[in-house]
This record gives C-alpha cells, sequence and structure tokens, in this order.
C-alpha cells in the first residue's frame, strides 16, 4: 500500500539529528487514505517528534482488515527518491511495476523496490483475500544514489530461534544473519515474534539508531512500555536492545535500525525530493506521463492510473525536531 492520502501535507523532514539517549515513545496518528478502496492506516513516521530513524522515513502499519467482497486495489502511481518496503502478516498482493516485474506478496516475504529517478507501481490484494494486515515502509536514497535506475528485490527470510523469540532478517544484519538484499545506506530490518513471557537482549550496532514498532501484544523496550502501534526510538550508542513480553501471548514488532541520515529531505506524496521545486516537477511529469516513470503492463482496474493530489498553496519552511 502506498501513501494515497487525498490531501497529503508537503514535510521537510531534517536529518542527522540525534535523541535524547532515552526511549522516546511515538504514538501513532490514523490517516484515512483515498482511492477506490478508501481505508485507514496507522501512521508513526514522519511526525513532528521525529522524521526518519537511520534513512527509514515513512511508516503505515494497517489491518487486520475485512476485505472480502472488496479487496485493495491502489491504482499505478509513481515514485522518486525512495525504496518502498513491503512486508505482511496476513494476505496476498499482486504487484506491478514499470520495470516489468509481476510479483505475488506474502507474509514473510520482501518486496523491495527502488524508485530513485522514477517507477510506477499498482498494488491489488488477489482474489479470495480476507484479510489484510502489514507494514508499509519507505527508505529515503542518499543524495549521491537518489535518482538510482528501477530494480525490485523479492527475499524470504529464514526464521532464526533467539531462545524465547523467533526473527526474519529482511534487509541488514542481526543475530549473525544477513539479508542479501541491498540498500544504499546501512540499514536493518527485522521481523521478532516474541514467546509469551520471554525476554531477549539483542547485539545491535551502537552506530545505528533504532525503531521498535509494535503489530500485536504489548512490549518493553529498554524497560519502557510500548503498546500495540506505538514505536519507540533509541538513539546510536545502544550495542544491546533488550525487548520483554510481558504476556503470556507471542507479541510481533518490527525492529527498524540505520545510520542516522543527515540530509534534509522534503516529501510530498508519493515522492521524496530536496525541495519543493522538485516536488513540483515530479507532479507535472506525472500528469504528463513523462517517460520518467515509465508504464505498467496487466494491470485492469480501474481509474487506469492514479492522478496526483493538488499541491498545497505555499511553500513549507523546515520544522525542527526538540
Amino acid at each position: 500500500m502506498s501513501n494515497t492520502e487525498a490531501l497529503p501535507a508537503e514535510l521537510t523532514c531534517p536529518g542527522g539529528e540525534p535523541g535524547t539517549g532515552t526511549v522516546e515513545v511515538l504514538t501513532a496518528r490514523e490517516v484515512p487514505l483515498g482511492g477506490p478502496r478508501a481505508m485507514t492506516v496507522r501512521r508513526t513516521l514522519p511526525q513532528r517528534e521525529r522524521s526518519l530513524i537511520g534513512a527509514w522515513c515513512f511508516a503505515d502499519h494497517y489491518g487486520p482488515d475485512d476485505v472480502a467482497g472488496a479487496g485493495m486495489d491502489v491504482p499505478p502511481h509513481p515514485h522518486t527518491g525512495l525504496q518502498t518496503v513491503t512486508w505482511l502478516f496476513t494476505g496476498e498482493v499482486e504487484h506491478r511495476d514499470s520495470l516489468g516485474t509481476h510479483a505475488i506478496v506474502r507474509p514473510g516475504e520482501l518486496n523491495l523496490m527502488t524508485g530513485g529517478h522514477g517507477i510506477c507501481h499498482s498494488e491489488v490484494s488477489t482474489p479470495g483475500v480476507m484479510t489484510l494486515h502489514g507494514v508499509q515502509l519507505w527508505v529515503a536514497l542518499p543524495d549521491a544514489h537518489r535518482r538510482a535506475a528501477r530494480a525490485f528485490h523479492h527475499h524470504i527470510p529464514s526464521p532464526i530461534d533467539l531462545g524465547g523469540a523467533t526473527a526474519r532478517v529482511f534487509l541488514g544484519t542481526l543475530a549473525g544473519e544477513t539479508s542479501p538484499v541491498p540498500t544504499f545506506t546501512s540499514l536493518l530490518g527485522a521481523e521478532i515474534v516474541l514467546d509469551g513471557h520471554a525476554r531477549i537482549a539483542l547485539a545491535v550496532d551502537p552506530t545505528h539508531e533504532h525503531g521498535v514498532l509494535v503489530d500485536t501484544g504489548t512490549v518493553t523496550l529498554a524497560g519502557t512500555e510500548l503498546a500495540r502501534a506505538e514505536l519507540g526510538y533509541l538513539p546510536c550508542g545502544a550495542a544491546s536492545l533488550e525487548l520483554t513480553n510481558p504476556g503470556p501471548e507471542p507479541a510481533r514488532v518490527l525492529l527498524l535500525g540505520g545510520a542516522p541520515f543527515a540530509e534534509d529531505i522534503v516529501m510530498w506524496w508519493n515522492f521524496v525530493a530536496r525541495s519543493h521545486d522538485e516536488i513540483v516537477a515530479f507532479r507535472e511529469a506525472w500528469e504528463r506521463e513523462s517517460d520518467q516513470f515509465g508504464r505498467i503492463d496487466g494491470y485492469a482496474g480501474t481509474p487506469g492510473r492514479l492522478p496526483a493530489p493538488v499541491l498545497p498553496n505555499a511553500r513549507i519552511t523546515p520544522r525542527r525536531r526538540r
């Protein structure tokens, strides 16, 4: 699921700002998405308190949503300056893009799409899917690579027994397991399911900042309790992360990490750029069906492509985190 928000705000997200040394709790806000299959997502990045965690610049958490009889149908839409990371817990989504990729997104399988200079894609739940539940994540590309060529990677990470928890590492390295999927900055992405009443300590890269997004259950991160859909942030410096599940049922989290992203970015709709003027140019290129984004074969939904929303009336100035 991409950002089909009907009235997206233009955001300037400052990079390279460390945290305070303690766990910051970021509470999700509900965002209604437009389009032919409207739904609501829980968004934890970006927000006023923190715009990025490493190069992770966008995190939507959705479901479980009953899609029986309606399904999800996101028409072809564009991206620039980013990589999209799709990770499902339940359901199945058909992906098509202007690289020529036709893939099925399934639970526990990573689908990463690079849209530096420009790409477009569509996402449609497959026939018979009753429930959708997952996350849509974006990774900002650094300036040297933000016009990278289109690319698509699919990876099925093997489960790793952590002694009281199971992890699937889809990006970066954790617990001796390294994902083969390339990234343009140092990143970590992993799903972790903690057994009931489990406590684990994970060795992590102290040069990374980290975020823990709770999908199900309640989890304690370094002594701070996180409820469902909350994201706990820890700044650089920690060589170990302690996670505790106080309840009797399994709890599931996503662990996101990365080297602090030193560049300011501007985000609007499905574009990551460096200025308001770039955003205007990207929107205009999409509206006139420029070759910058290519074409998709095989999409049969309605409408044939997603029109860009109206731009904000004024430029915004960078806002700094506390």
